[in-house]
């Protein structure tokens, strides 16, 4: 059988030639030596074989770093190989434009080539790219400055609860984020990354941006920090430059300007910066621990500072909380020394396994951080009382009874605090912030420790600030910010990025001061932790099968906790700041939302609509339809959804975001030769629906008959009761022109919609619903526009002469070109001006309707779909300025009685209109020109046998069976007549209306012949506005019971 290939072609395989002749024949095709080429799998199976055996190669992203990925050969290929009669070339590799969705470079770590050693990009191992930097960034000042105050407050039981909880919140996130980071490749973006993947570009572009500007503000809160230690260190020595705080200004951009040249220079640098940086800070902390077991002088003993003592241990059990702190405001104060657990994260690009390094690395610095913190509070807790004079004159002796003393531990010790309790003392746990330079071995080191640890968190913050707003960049989120993602360099540095971060933290170092600013850094930081442990929670909850992390140490209810954790603590910290974040980031959520980003990555938030659409649809199938729930579900024979808009433009105005929509397609021929068509146009289709923001679904189906399609769709469309119950059809305005076959299929349509109980609707425009020739005009247009302007492109920047795919077709690219732009050049007047009017008439129902009418003339009581839809579209801010006006059939004599019948009906309907017209002529003969409009129409369909004997006038019966016999003229001539005298009383009365909805006339199966029926429907509407037919399927879709 021949292979029948769609117009367009645009799903052909890259890989199959159907050009050539012969047996199969594959070829060996080598693009570098970086992986092995397998073309084909004859020493698998023993024979030649189309078909590949599984590869890693296959499940490569499109845009690859190395340019090539593996195409398997696609299932029409396999399946239909062997009736082509022809060889196929199957290269194991296609060329990718190397190009993302939005025209970026794409990342793919798993396809890149392999490089050398010494010569590709920089990448760091699990210690050096992740557990250093982590702990160098959760080892803060804290640690030197804060830690001993925080346990003379609140004592070393409460202490280390507080160590604790906070190590509870990090260690979560921290097992959330290995989930994740195990569930598939991670590159670059670190937390933005791992959010936006799993959650969505929603959630994801939110936080990416926020979190990359609270890392940027971090590097001014740190070398603030830095510059304020420096600037006392002055102050003690009597060298200020000009005062405190434009020291702290100077000495701060200074610091920025050196950290700044560090990080640009390369990640390697930065690398042994924080090698150094560490190496000053682990020599720090020994130090404390080495200066608790130096026999303490008399000096140190005055100042609070002794050696290891049980009853000072005993006595800082039990808070003592001063000055109106409580635990919360000391929690508070705290936790931010336990953010930067995300520090190995953020540079996920630069890992050489991001998958195994972050959750080993992250995990472990948490582990060491949070034993460091406990050990040293521990050690300062049972060295160092909570208030001393530091007058080594207040000695009292060790003999006195020192019970009932407010400060017992150093009466026992021989020292006399108790003045400390009525005035304020300098020295002790809670009065001074220089507590571990005192215990310490070597107060200097300490110095230098603070140093270490201010600047190893200035330089992470500086490092991961622009990683990650690269990646946030490179997705094309937020467009205005494209210009940041691209890089430099073989690490791909974002030099841009970089100045940025150096701006933003300059700008807020000149300030001089974060008190403010530092908590919303550090809810910045917390919601960017809520959110990741959502995103482990949210990704298990929805159980979708691509869900795998191949970490398996985590709980999804655990993850809801620690994100729960997170946004208390958020509060605990600081409550407006809490509120400020969360503000900022809903704006930016809604911001994302509505600009709709060109992304599909396969988030967990898709999946769990998939989910929840399933359940309520199952929820809803068990539960019977009530008819105040009706509500109409339309399916829509539209063809291509561009081909008749009005239709679909209709359908969605009676459906809007409350009902089913399907605008349907019914590809008629041989299947073999549709079905690429078919498929090839699904995608194209719902896009275009989607971006015009129609709320619909297109559906097609491919079938030898028209008629045979149509009753698939009407029969198989939906699911459960989310299935349609309204046909939408277009009336068929040619009719007379279009063939016995055309005919009976058309009406063979609506007899099926009857036979399957749906409510029927039949559109007429006088100037026609399609307009195919138009769109397809257009698309010819334009491809030949492009590719004449490829071609152009192509012969300008070889100097004229053309190359590649271009060479060798340039003759029939012209040659199309000319032949579309004389097939779609300008048309006749007379069909320029009909193409115009039904351009117009296209988009009648898609703009907002001028102030008139809409009259529905109920005819005929179908269970109230009639008199429903209409009050629908008035309820639609299109129609709002279109009144109902009803028209019905009376009796002459009890016209004023029908009315008030009809009024009582419609207020227990409680639906409104302006006027209620009785109609009481309709009964009354046509007059003799409408009727020879009607006699005209059918003529051509006329047997006219009653001229002739019976044997001749049965043989023309049998010959010409789709015929309208004069038996049946007469059978059917009260309503032929009726049909012709309602459009002479719709020409008087609704000429104007903006939209005719009359009932339907019903042709009985078997008896009313196809031409005479439309005959009917077409004298019934023929010279109207747009003019709607319905009939419901007469069960009742209006109630008056509440």
């Amino acid at each position: 059988m021949e292979r029948h290939r769609s117009k367009g072609g645009e799903h052909d395989n890259p890989v199959y030639d159907s050009n050539l002749d012969g047996p199969p024949i594959y070829e060996d095709t080598d693009f570098g030596d970086h992986r092995t080429v397998r073309p084909s799998v004859v020493s698998a199976f023993g024979h030649d074989t189309l078909d590949r055996v599984p590869n890693i190669d296959f499940y490569r992203n499109a845009g690859s770093v190395s340019g090539h990925r593996a195409v398997r050969p696609s299932l029409q290929e396999l399946h239909n190989v062997f009736q082509k009669n022809g060889a196929i070339s199957v290269p194991d590799t296609v060329e990718d434009d190397g190009e993302g969705s939005d025209g970026t470079p794409s990342d793919d770590l798993e396809s890149a080539i392999p490089t050398d050693n010494g010569k590709g990009p920089l990448k760091f191992g699990w210690i050096k790219g992740v557990l250093v930097r982590c702990m160098l960034n959760i080892w803060g000042v804290m640690l030197f400055i804060r830690l001993s105050w925080i346990f003379g407050q609140a004592g070393w039981g409460l202490g280390i609860v507080v160590i604790a909880l906070s190590c509870v919140v990090t260690t979560i996130t921290g097992l959330s984020m290995s989930a994740i980071c195990t569930n598939g490749v991670v590159r670059g973006g670190g937390a933005y990354y791992m959010i936006s993947r799993s959650l969505g570009p929603e959630f994801g572009g939110s936080i990416g941006l926020i979190f990359a500007f609270a890392n940027a503000v971090a590097v001014a809160m740190y070398v603030v920090g830095f510059a304020e230690t420096v600037v006392e260190l002055l102050k003690d020595n009597a060298v200020l430059m000009v005062d405190e705080i434009n020291d702290i200004r100077i000495i701060g951009v200074i610091t920025v300007v050196l950290l700044l040249g560090i990080s640009v220079a390369g990640m390697e640098w930065e690398a042994k910066a924080q090698i150094v940086l560490l190496v000053i800070l682990l020599a720090a902390i020994v130090n404390v621990f080495v200066g608790t077991f130096i026999p303490a002088t008399k000096i140190k003993n005055s100042q609070g500072i002794f050696n290891y003592e049980y009853s000072i241990f005993e006595e800082n059990f039990t808070p003592a909380f001063q000055n109106g702190e409580t635990f919360f405001t000391v929690f508070a104060i705290f936790f931010p020394a336990a953010t930067g657990i995300l520090a190995g994260a953020n540079i996920s690009g630069d890992l050489r396994d991001p998958q195994g390094a972050i959750p080993k690395g992250t995990l472990l610095a948490i582990l060491i951080t949070g034993v460091t913190y406990v050990a040293v509070a521990l050690c300062v807790s049972a060295t160092v009382v909570r208030h001393a004079t530091g007058n080594v004159t207040d000695i009292i002796p060790l003999n006195i009874n020192c019970n009932g003393s407010s400060a017992f531990a150093a009466c026992v010790l021989g020292y006399n605090f108790s003045s400390c309790a009525v005035e304020e003392c300098k020295f002790g746990s809670i009065n001074t912030n220089q507590v571990m330079t005192m215990v310490s071995g070597f107060g200097p080191l300490i110095i230098a420790g603070t140093f270490s640890a201010t600047l190893s968190s200035a330089l992470a913050s500086l490092v991961s600030a622009p990683k990650v707003f690269q990646a946030l960049c490179k997705d094309n989120i937020y467009k205005i910010l494209h210009f940041f993602a691209k890089g430099h360099g073989k690490n791909n540095e974002p030099i841009r990025g970089y100045v940025l971060t150096f701006i933003i933290s300059v700008a807020f170092i000149l300030i001089g001061d974060l008190n403010i600013i530092a908590p919303i850094i550090s809810n910045f930081f917390l919601a960017s932790y809520a959110l990741i442990n959502f995103s482990c929670f949210h990704a298990s909850y929805a159980k979708s099968p691509g869900w795998r992390p191949g970490y398996k140490f985590y709980n999804m209810w655990l993850s809801l906790l620690g994100a729960l954790l997170c946004c208390v603590v958020m509060f605990v910290i600081n409550w407006w700041a809490a509120l400020l974040t969360y503000a900022i980031e809903i704006l930016l959520y809604i911001y994302v939302t509505v600009k709709k980003p060109d992304v599909n990555w396969g988030s967990s938030t898709q999946a769990v609509t998939f989910v929840s659409a399933v359940s309520n649809a199952l929820s809803l199938s068990g539960v019977e339809d009530h008819v105040k729930n009706f509500r109409p579900q339309i399916l829509a024979l539209t063809g291509a959804a561009r081909a008749r808009p009005a239709l679909l433009d209709l359908a969605h105005c009676l459906s809007k975001n409350y009902g089913l929509c399907l605008s349907c397609e019914v590809f008629v021929g041989p299947r073999s030769e549709v079905l690429e068509e078919m498929n090839a146009g699904m995608e194209k289709n719902q896009l275009w629906i989607r971006k015009t923001k129609r709320k619909a679904f297109y559906a097609a189906v491919a079938c030898e008959r028209f008629r045979d399609g149509t009753e698939s769709l009407l029969q198989a469309s939906g699911l459960g009761r989310m299935k349609p119950n309204i046909l939408l059809i277009g009336f068929q305005r040619n009719w007379r022109t279009a063939g016995t076959e055309a005919v009976q299929s058309y009406v063979g349509v609506l007899h099926d919609a009857f036979d399957f109980e749906y409510g029927t609707l039949v559109l007429r425009m006088s100037q026609g619903l399609d307009m195919s020739h138009i769109v397809e005009a257009e698309e010819d247009m334009l491809k030949a526009a492009m590719e004449q302007q490829a071609l152009d492109k192509d012969m300008l920047s070889n100097g004229g002469k053309a190359k590649g795919m271009f060479r060798k077709s340039r003759k029939s690219s012209q040659q199309v070109l000319t032949t579309r732009v004389s097939v779609c050049g300008p048309p006749t007047p007379q069909v320029a001006k009909m193409n115009e009017k039904l351009l117009e008439a296209s988009a009648r129902f898609q703009k907002k309707q001028p102030k008139g009418t809409i009259d529905v003339w109920w005819l005929f009581d179908d269970g109230g779909l009639t008199l429903l839809l209409p009050y629908i579209l008035t309820t639609r801010k299109k129609w709002k300025d279109s009144k109902l006006r009803i028209f019905i059939a009376g009796q002459p004599g009890r016209c004023e009685q029908d009315k008030q019948e009809m009024k009582s009906l419609l207020e227990k309907f409680r639906i409104n209109c302006t006027d209620i017209n009785v109609i009481d002529n309709i009964h009354v003969q046509p007059s003799a020109d409408s009727f020879k409009k009607l006699e005209d129409m059918i003529e051509p369909f006329c047997l006219h046998e009653g001229s002739k004997d019976t044997a001749q006038a049965e043989a023309m019966r049998k010959e010409q069976p789709w015929k309208i016999t004069d038996e049946e003229l007469s059978t059917f001539e009260e309503k032929t007549n009726l049909q012709v005298r309602l459009n002479e009383v719709l020409q008087e009365n609704s000429k104007s209306a903006n939209l005719i909805i009359v009932s339907m006339p019903i042709a009985r199966k078997e008896s009313v012949s196809d031409f005479l029926y439309m005959a009917w429907l077409d004298i019934l509407t023929k010279d109207l506005p747009p003019t709607l037919l319905i009939r419901g399927n007469h069960k009742s879709v209006l109630t008056f019971y509440s």
